[in-house]
């Protein structure tokens, strides 16, 4: 709780009240939590006799910051609380996340030993691989608020009005305990040695870097980018811990059918042979769209009144999730190849067993001619 005294030593400091409310509600249920139900009591008394009865902790972060110009919001707000998605990821990614949980939850024991140790987090990779999750989740493991930084709010016409909104985002957070979120933070953070960008654009990242600078003694960022090519230098510098969230392999795309189709049973998942098709064809693809194939599996499934799964009903929606659904013909061709026997080609889109035999036998384009 060391950085919560300090925060509560800042705020009386700086004669604002909200800080050192926030804080000391924390510290409360903190104590309370570690068995010092007195001495919480005590803090909880003294807050309750010089507010009004609604809990100050939660509503202080109504009142979010707005950029001037388009009265937009520009922050989100999202209470800690119990994380039910299960992010799969490969060990040593998620070894590195734990170790920064580890890190976080043992501030107290730093600032012990007189360390005051930045605890800046930049997550990077290919869209859709769970970095907004992975910042959720340490939300719930910390037991502090996210605040996410919304960019539609953030970016004004006027680039000068952005370096100040961008201010007002990090004064916001750092008033209150919780960890700041920059999500798409390229758009923000972008290289200044780009000849394509202005220099008043150039000053926004300057502006940027320094309000990091302040923010991370004693406070919690997080960042991610899925362009990070595109990143000042100087911006991996301000940030303590760096993460990569890669696409998934072939081992956990398999964790991610199974985690996903659990909802109806796919007798499929447990045929090696179709397993190990299936997760080739979807190496390359994010975890994101591979539980929009499966969505859209069970999907069909439902609205078909079938009890599972099939095997032809998934392929079926990950062909059409490649965009590739040229022709009819094609897609009976892959499913085929892929060990999809007629009759299930049939049932899965719809044909008869003579039109799937003709086009597999190199009948379908002299049908189709000579309709025409």
């Amino acid at each position: 709780m060391r950085t919560e005294i300090l925060k509560i030593i800042e705020g009386g400091l700086e004669r604002n009240s909200e800080k050192v409310k926030s804080y000391a509600k924390l510290m409360s249920e903190k104590l309370q939590d570690q068995g010092e139900e007195k001495f919480a009591t005590r803090i909880s008394a003294l807050l309750d006799s010089k507010v009004a009865a609604h809990p100050v902790y939660l509503d202080e972060f109504m009142t979010k910051p707005v950029d001037q110009d388009s009265r937009l919001d520009m922050v989100e707000v999202s209470m800690a609380g119990k994380f039910s998605e299960e992010i799969i990821l490969p060990d040593i990614t998620r070894m590195k996340i734990e170790h920064y949980v580890e890190s976080l939850k043992g501030r107290d024991k730093f600032l012990e030993l007189g360390l005051d140790l930045p605890e800046s987090l930049l997550l990077y990779g290919p869209p859709g691989c769970g970095k907004t999750s992975i910042a959720h989740y340490i939300s719930e493991r910390t037991g502090l608020p996210l605040v996410t930084a919304k960019l539609d709010g953030l970016i004004s016409s006027l680039l000068g009005s952005t370096a100040k909104n961008i201010r007002k985002i990090f004064e916001y957070a750092q008033e209150r305990p919780c960890i700041l979120f920059l999500d798409e933070f390229d758009a923000i953070a972008k290289a200044r040695d780009d000849e394509h960008e202005v220099g008043e654009l150039k000053r926004v990242v300057n502006s940027l870097l320094q309000n990091i600078d302040k923010f991370n003694t004693n406070s919690i960022l997080i960042a991610a980018t899925n362009h990070e090519k595109l990143l000042d230098p100087a911006v991996w510098r301000r940030f303590s811990n760096v993460i990569e969230i890669p696409k998934p392999s072939q081992g956990e795309i398999e964790k991610l059918l199974k985690n996903n189709l659990k909802i109806v049973k796919a007798t499929f998942l447990k045929d090696k042979k179709k397993i190990d098709i299936i997760t080739e064809m979807l190496v390359g693809m994010s975890p994101s769209e591979i539980k929009s194939v499966c969505f859209n599996s069970v999907k069909q499934s439902i609205l078909k009144d079938e009890k599972t799964i099939s095997y032809a009903t998934f392929l079926y929606q990950l062909y059409l999730s490649k965009g590739s659904y040229n022709e009819q013909n094609s897609l009976v061709e892959f499913l085929n190849t892929s060990g999809v026997s007629q009759i299930s080609i049939s049932k899965t889109i719809g044909i008869s067993q003579r039109q799937v035999r003709n086009i597999l036998e190199g009948k379908g384009d002299e049908i189709k001619n000579e309709k025409e």
